[in-house]
């Protein structure tokens, strides 16, 4: 198993920090999402310029943000600037984000992401004109709107066809056209022992050296393990009960998939109605224990045992503490 780590945070110093220690304790890769704050790029591009070795990966660039294009334009262009080092992650986030903020409709998210990850690939391949009829997409555009004007065109820049995609998917649906189309997967809260039957089978008789489950995974290290826990449950409470509407929140959907039914209905209801500490109080000791790292490292050492055998490839620290890099360094490379 190879270890990444999220490069989480605003600091620039911190930031560049963080990407210079990764990449000298052996770290394999580099991580940034975007949600209605700040991009993903900016910050991989400042880490490419002080690592020389790590892999870069998007996780995630948010589909309905962006047209196919512009992230073909993107992804190409950091591959070719880092010499090779970049995945592209993408996702399609949920419908508050994706209309209450770019202000497009979410639509079909699973033949969105189909037809994305077609014309994102179309791309990279750099051999032909782009031209793309689809439910979601047509290029050249040819709506009623058009102007007439438009015209296929070739790739301006080309690097390799084989970028990775990688796609943020924790649900059956999403997950088995994951493994129909991309590279690999991205999931959060992901449990090294209930993912399976939480998955419903979407993984079964996927070959897991091939495609590449990258795992983020909440890492708190200290001597008192209930301290530890306490600081990973406001993580766990903002995506459990807040992040989504009630009726579409993927994670707490998950969540119960995993056993928790009755916690991820109270903390949810605490969360949506302002009471955040009693969200977060709610969060049982077990769910965090399942879906994290957390205590001393001689306890780590011994809950990461199912966490080395669950066929995940790469483990994300979600937090870029230093004792979290230092004692995950020492215990898996």
């Amino acid at each position: 198993m190879r270890l990444g780590v999220n490069l989480g945070g605003r600091d620039a110093a911190a930031l560049l920090g963080v990407a210079r220690r990764a990449e000298s304790l052996g770290f394999d890769s580099l991580w940034r999402g975007e949600a209605y704050g700040g991009d993903a790029v900016v910050p991989l591009a400042m880490a490419a310029a002080v690592t020389e070795r790590v892999t870069l990966g998007s996780a995630i660039l948010q589909m309905p943000a962006r047209t196919p294009t512009m992230t073909a334009m993107t992804a190409m262009h950091l591959d070719e600037l880092t010499g090779g080092r970049f995945v592209l992650g993408l996702g399609m986030s949920g419908p508050q984000v994706v209309e209450g903020w770019h202000g497009v409709p979410y639509g079909r998210p699973l033949r969105t992401t189909e037809e994305y990850v077609a014309i994102v690939r179309r791309i990279f391949a750099g051999d032909e004109r782009v031209e793309f009829s689809g439910d979601r997409y047509r290029i050249p555009y040819d709506g009623d709107d058009a102007t007439g004007l438009g015209k296929a065109m070739r790739p301006g820049l080309h690097t390799r066809a084989d970028i990775p995609v990688y796609l943020a998917a924790i649900g059956p649906k999403n997950v088995a056209l994951a493994t129909r189309i991309a590279d690999g997967l991205l999931p959060i809260l992901w449990s090294p022992t209930g993912w399976r039957d939480a998955l419903d089978g979407a993984l079964d008789g996927v070959d897991l050296d091939r495609f590449r489950i990258v795992a983020t995974v909440p890492v708190a290290v200290g001597d008192d393990v209930q301290e530890c826990r306490d600081a990973v449950k406001p993580f766990l409470a903002l995506y459990v009960g807040g992040m989504g509407a009630k009726e579409k929140n993927f994670y707490n959907r998950l969540v119960r998939r995993y056993g928790y039914e009755s916690a991820a209905i109270e903390i949810q209801d605490r969360y949506l109605s302002g009471d955040r500490k009693g969200a977060i109080a709610a969060v049982p000791d077990a769910l965090v224990d399942d879906l994290a790292l957390v205590g001393p490292k001689e306890r780590i050492a011994e809950h990461l045992e199912p966490w080395l055998t669950c066929g995940i490839h790469t483990l994300t620290i979600a937090t870029p503490r230093s004792a979290a890099m230092t004692t995950l360094a020492e215990l898996v490379l």
